[in-house]
C-alpha cells in the first residue's frame, strides 16, 4: 500500500497532528506531554502572531489508516532576508522508526522548498529563535521537559540517511 503524505487542512487534522505524539511515545517514560491547547495555539493562523511575518504547512503520514507520522514545514521570510538566507525550516517532526516514513515527510518538505524556490532546508526548528529546536543525539534515557524536544534514538540516524547534517551541539 505504501505510505501517503496528507496536508493537515482542517482543525480535526490539527488535533491528530498534535495529538499523534501521544501514540509515538505512550509507553515512554522520559518523553513529557507538550499541552495540547498550546500546540493548538502554536500552529494556528489565528491564534500565533508570528504568521504575521511566516507561513506555515502541515503534514500527517498514514499507512494504512494509521497515523505513522508528521512534519510541521514552515517559512519566515523575515528570517531569511536579514541572515541573507533562502531556508525553509522544519519542526513538529516525529515517526515511527520506518524510513519509508521518515524519507516521504522529508521529500514532502524539500518539495515546498523547491516550490518556493529556496535553497535548504533546516530544523528541527520552529517559527521563531523563541520556539523549540533541535533534535535530541544523547540522552534518551533521562527525563524530558517541556521546555526541550524529545525524540527516539532512531531519528538522528533516518535524518542522517536522508542526507542530513547536525549543525551545532
Amino acid at each position: 500500500m505504501g505510505i501517503e503524505i496528507c496536508e493537515v487542512k482542517t482543525n480535526a487534522n490539527l488535533k491528530t497532528f498534535v495529538k499523534f505524539p501521544f501514540t509515538l511515545y505512550k509507553n515512554n517514560p522520559f518523553w513529557a506531554p507538550a499541552l495540547i491547547a498550546d500546540e493548538l495555539n502554536t500552529l494556528r493562523k489565528d491564534k500565533n502572531p508570528a504568521f504575521e511575518a511566516c507561513c506555515a504547512r502541515y503534514w500527517l503520514a498514514y499507512d494504512g489508516k494509521r497515523v505513522v507520522g508528521r512534519i510541521a514545514a514552515i517559512l519566515n521570510r523575515p528570517h531569511n532576508e536579514k541572515w541573507g538566507q533562502r531556508y525553509l525550516r522544519f519542526g513538529w517532526v516525529d515517526f515511527v522508526d520506518d524510513q519509508e516514513v521518515s524519507r516521504a515527510l522529508l521529500d514532502t518538505v524539500e518539495g515546498w522548498a523547491r516550490d518556493e524556490e529556496l535553497e535548504a532546508v533546516h530544523g528541527p526548528l520552529g517559527f521563531t529563535n523563541l520556539d523549540h529546536a533541535g533534535m535530541l543525539v544523547e540522552g534518551f534515557n533521562e527525563l524530558g521537559t517541556q521546555a526541550t524536544i524529545y525524540n527516539h534514538a532512531y531519528y538522528p540516524e533516518h535524518m542522517k540517511n536522508a542526507g542530513y547534517v547536525k549543525d551545532i551541539d
